[in-house]
């Protein structure tokens, strides 16, 4: 139970019981402070930190706009600087001045003594949150004494990040103006330091009095330490520069592309900017080569599944569909199918918008429609181009849809994908395109609806307990249940204090066979669908998604929060 000031915290709203026993059960295995737990949980760290000064009765620093002392950097070694989460700020005369997360550590005072001895150093303790003294020990003390270390530090841009920024021989132009050197510094260290994390998006949203940073990690954002305010303009005006944009329109969204190399990585940024209140917001997806999985087996399908979804990809005809909403993984899945069945002997070629990965050996056609490349032009030219493969970034309209549907039925393989909840609401969808029954039962052979959950991290991943009760409001057994194993994570640096690292598929696959064509010829609903489906041996999405917790990959919150009952 709280007590003293996180009891004042807890009255005053700023956390909550329920997060304070979570903190105390992080901090034991990270070994990280009670309020640097919290943060992670949710709670205003520097808010925290500030009041936390003024109960212990010392100096608040606020280490994003400090002066700090680069030659201050020597005076302590890098392994004492994080055992006790201490970092030199400034110096007055004998008197040097550490910012600290926790000024009551009773390890502090033979730290202080110490240098009292040694030197005739006296040492004085102010407040700081601990997420900004790791970051400033991370990058500030890795570097030489020599180093631009305070202006780096102060400007959020960690060590000179070297990124090559790789231009198009299509566009590439002599003459391209640049940014001062701290802020390429400190938009290289975002890229680098995002790439690292193996986020998947960056996120830098401008505000009245901050700039907040977030990266999308394992689906979920994270929120990461904010650059000064000042420097608002300049780094949107860099990224853009960056993605050869119009920097002198801050009235339009606007869409580009950086490709650059990130420790001799090749890395792909797609760019978009949106207009806001006090600023352009920008949001960049990154897309790693290295970290796109091609082998179907690890993908997450279960046995089953991955046979019927194996016969739909080497089948001679067709249309196999992928559902989801955005960021459910569906690239993954349908360049995994491609690079399954490519070979010398098979033209494949896709339409897409954009192309995010670049296949070897097949034809990649990206859309523009400017110059009327939309995807039902561009299916209809892949028609007189002989092909055997054929995939469609998205159906979107009747005329793609109908296009799609003829290219099945005389020959070839499709491969698309559409917006939908699940596999059944899909054929709902094509009928509201105006394809009629007939043609969707005739020419599609198997519909994929998928989600990503995360998966329990496996540094701090725990048996767990759960009430049967609540096992079996979704359908699990006691007898189910003695056959499982039920994991769950307690938090750990690996994973940030989540408790989950990396995501992992669920499928839901509908094989459309003689039984499934009849309900579709009659013209039936979604309900009525889905009800067949699993007669036919269909895994809905909670289905799927409970076998994954049944084997201790995931947990049942984020089934229940994944995915519908």
């Amino acid at each position: 139970m709280a007590t003293g000031v996180w009891k004042k915290f807890i009255d005053e709203g700023l956390i909550t019981e329920e997060m304070f026993t979570k903190a105390v059960e992080m901090r034991a295995q990270n070994k990280s402070g009670l309020a640097f737990n919290l943060a992670l949980l949710g709670a205003d760290e520097e808010e925290m930190a500030k009041r936390l000064a003024v109960h212990y009765g010392v100096e608040y620093i606020d280490m994003m706009s400090a002066a700090l002392d680069a030659s201050l950097l020597s005076i302590i070694p890098r392994a004492k600087a994080e055992t006790l989460g201490i970092f030199p700020v400034r110096r007055d005369g004998k008197a040097v001045l550490f910012a600290c997360a926790d000024p009551m550590n009773p390890e502090l005072s033979s730290f202080i003594k110490e240098f009292k001895f040694k030197g005739g150093i006296e040492i004085e303790m102010a407040m700081a949150p601990e997420s900004y003294i790791k970051l400033a020990i991370e990058q500030g003390m890795k570097k030489e004494v020599n180093s631009q270390t305070s202006d780096t530090l102060k400007e959020m841009s960690g060590s000179d990040v070297e990124l090559e920024v790789i231009k198009d021989a299509a566009s590439a132009e002599d003459g391209d103006t640049v940014d001062e050197a701290p802020v390429i510094r400190l938009c290289n260290s975002l890229i680098a330091d995002a790439v690292e994390k193996n986020a998947s998006d960056i996120h830098i949203e401008p505000f009245e009095k901050e700039i907040k940073i977030r990266y999308r990690i394992d689906g979920s954002l994270i929120e990461q330490p904010s650059p000064p305010v000042n420097y608002k303009r300049a780094i949107t005006s860099r990224y853009k520069v960056m993605a050869r944009l119009d920097i002198i329109e801050k009235r339009k969204p606007q869409d580009g592309r950086i490709k650059i190399k990130v420790k001799d990585k090749t890395i792909d940024l797609r760019v978009s900017t949106l207009p806001v209140v006090w600023g352009e917001k920008i949001v960049m997806r990154i897309l790693d080569q290295a970290n796109l999985q091609l082998d179907l087996t690890k993908l997450g399908f279960e046995q089953d599944e991955l046979a019927k979804f194996q016969k739909a990809i080497n089948s001679p005809y067709g249309i196999l569909l992928v559902t989801g909403p955005t960021g459910s993984g569906k690239t993954t899945t349908l360049y995994s199918a491609l690079s399954t069945i490519n070979a010398p002997d098979i033209n494949i070629m896709t339409a897409e918008d954009p192309v995010e990965y670049n296949l070897p050996n097949v034809n990649q056609v990206q859309m523009n429609p400017e110059a009327d490349l939309t995807f039902a032009s561009t299916l209809r030219s892949f028609l007189r181009q002989d092909p055997d493969v054929i995939m469609v970034g998205e159906i979107r309209d009747h005329e793609t849809a109908e296009i799609a549907i003829k290219a099945a039925l005389t020959g070839h393989l499709v491969i698309s994908t559409l917006h939908t909840n699940d596999a059944p609401t899909t054929i709902s969808r094509l009928q509201d395109m105006g394809i009629e029954p007939f043609y969707i039962g005739s020419a599609v052979i198997l519909i994929v609806a998928q989600r990503l959950v995360r998966k329990v991290c496996r540094d701090c991943g725990q048996p767990a307990v759960y009430d049967p009760e609540i096992l079996k409001s979704v359908g699990i057994t006691p007898a189910i249940s003695a056959a499982s194993r039920f994991m769950k994570g307690t938090g750990c640096p690996t994973c940030n204090g989540s408790g989950y690292k990396g995501r992992v598929a669920i499928y839901e696959i509908m094989e459309i066979n003689e039984d499934m064509k009849k309900v579709i010829l009659k013209g039936s609903d979604a309900t009525v669908v889905k009800e067949a489906a699993i007669k036919n041996g269909m895994n809905s999405l909670r289905m799927a998604a409970l076998l994954k917790f049944r084997a201790g990959l995931t947990t049942l919150d984020e089934v229940l929060s994944v995915t519908a009952g």
